[in-house]
């Protein structure tokens, strides 16, 4: 009896990875696998399979404690992927045929998982996704990058909204949002362009003014901030100054000069941006 039951225990030993394989043969869903407690679980959706297979490597290979649920190459059938597996967090690509990431994104309501775009450079894509504070890895994807995406995806205090990805829309498809989504340090803060004054560096942060005179602490370096409102009429007259040109009353000639902002505000132009600076306020 003993013997028989090792047999049978033997034979079934055997047969489990060719049951693996053949899951992992499925047309557009890769390897599947079962809830493991204490792993977080993901989906991989992108419409190029050797990227999906090299991001794959990467977390089989660096990342343990990450579960890999299902791929999906095929954008139009990720969102009954996701509702079926429930994912903690999904990287998905951001341009796919028939559906990019953020119409994807668009039909889910509420958002009950984390992203972590994947993307090849894209200017406005780019500039859509820092816009909107998400997080993103740049394709090709190494270890190190994802290494920092994983690190941050951990520590998150606050989850991704409908918002933040219907900004990120707006922008992917070259309309300028008025409103713009501020990382802080507890959460997101969401401003109005127009509301904000100036900005000054701070360290590694950047602190905002804003026309009702509060302060945005940011978690993001002034270089950051100029990058984003560059094409929002801000100019940068310092090295540790952004201004709203929209909110300047008046300039006082001198070596750079100093602008005098809507909240009064006196702010030195260094001499090297003075001729920019006066260049870009006429056209202004």
């Amino acid at each position: 009896m003993v013997y028989h039951a090792v047999v049978r225990y033997c034979l079934e030993y055997l047969k489990a990875p060719f049951a693996f394989f053949k899951k992992k043969s499925a047309k557009f869903v890769g390897a599947m696998y079962p809830d493991k407690p204490g792993k977080m679980n993901c989906i991989i959706i992108d419409d190029e399979i050797h990227c999906i297979k090299t991001l794959s490597g990467l977390l089989n290979t660096n990342f343990p404690e990450v579960n890999i649920l299902a791929t999906c190459h095929e954008s139009t059938k990720a969102y009954d992927l996701i509702q079926k597996y429930k994912p903690d967090f999904i990287f998905l690509d951001i341009e796919m045929p028939f559906l990019n990431g953020f119409d994807l994104l668009a039909r889910f309501n509420p958002l009950f998982f984390e992203v972590i775009f994947t993307t090849a450079y894209d200017s406005y894509a780019i500039k859509a996704i820092k816009f909107s504070a998400l997080d993103y890895l740049l394709k090709p994807i190494d270890k190190e990058d994802l290494a920092a995406a994983m690190n941050k995806l951990r520590s998150k205090r606050f989850s991704i909204t409908k918002a933040q990805v219907d900004m990120a829309s707006a922008l992917h498809t070259k309309q300028m949002p008025g409103t713009i989504a501020l990382p802080t340090n507890d959460g997101l803060t969401f401003a109005s362009v127009d509301d904000i004054i100036y900005c000054c560096a701070d360290g590694s942060y950047t602190r905002i003014f804003m026309k009702d005179s509060s302060e945005i602490l940011l978690s993001r370096t002034l270089r950051d901030v100029d990058e984003l409102l560059g094409d929002y009429n801000f100019f940068r007259i310092h090295h540790s100054t952004l201004i709203n040109l929209n909110q300047v009353k008046k300039y006082l000639r001198g070596d750079g000069g100093e602008v005098i902002m809507s909240n009064g505000q006196n702010l030195q132009v260094a001499r090297t941006r003075k001729t920019e600076f006066l260049n870009a306020f006429k056209r202004f």
